[in-house]
């Protein structure tokens, strides 16, 4: 039974709407079409093609929610029992410039042997998302390598 990839994953949020509001504003998808499950659900879309990344339904156990946003040692230790989300990206500087002029906390890294420039941050609902940009687009900036160790900064 070859995999051959990753379809979405499914996020239970205590405030979809929000949660939702976050990935489109920070990150660019897109609120896309949904099959009627009979219960609330949010698909999210990117816009190159790769159809439905994103689901999010609602906490059905009346949890906690997490606060956001997240300090930049929340963001490096993870989620738990998944640690963290990543999506390849480019357009590095306007990304960079986009979470800064949202306030938006995050840890950048430089990944030399993978040649990426990694950021990271975290969602409404704690989970941390990584954004991993080709190496070529960091020309001039100087991220620390493994800054990001499972929640243990340099």
């Amino acid at each position: 039974m070859p995999i051959s990839h990753l379809e979405h994953f499914l996020i239970v949020a205590d405030d979809m709407e929000a949660t939702a509001a976050w990935y489109v504003d920070i990150l660019g998808f897109q609120v896309g079409e949904a099959p009627d499950f009979g219960t609330p659900v949010k698909w999210l879309y990117l816009g190159d093609g790769a159809g439905d990344v994103i689901h999010i339904a609602p906490a059905r156990d009346g949890g906690e929610a997490k606060r956001s946003p997240a300090s930049r040692e929340e963001i490096a230790r993870g989620g738990r029992p998944i640690h963290h989300i990543a999506f390849r990206a480019n357009g590095l500087s306007d990304t960079l410039a986009h979470l800064r002029a949202r306030d938006i906390e995050f840890v950048e890294q430089q990944a030399g042997s993978q040649n990426l420039y990694q950021g990271f941050l975290a969602d409404p609902n704690g989970i941390t998302v990584e954004l991993n940009f080709p190496a070529a687009e960091a020309v001039g900036l100087e991220a620390p390598k493994l800054a990001l160790r499972l929640g243990q900064e340099e």
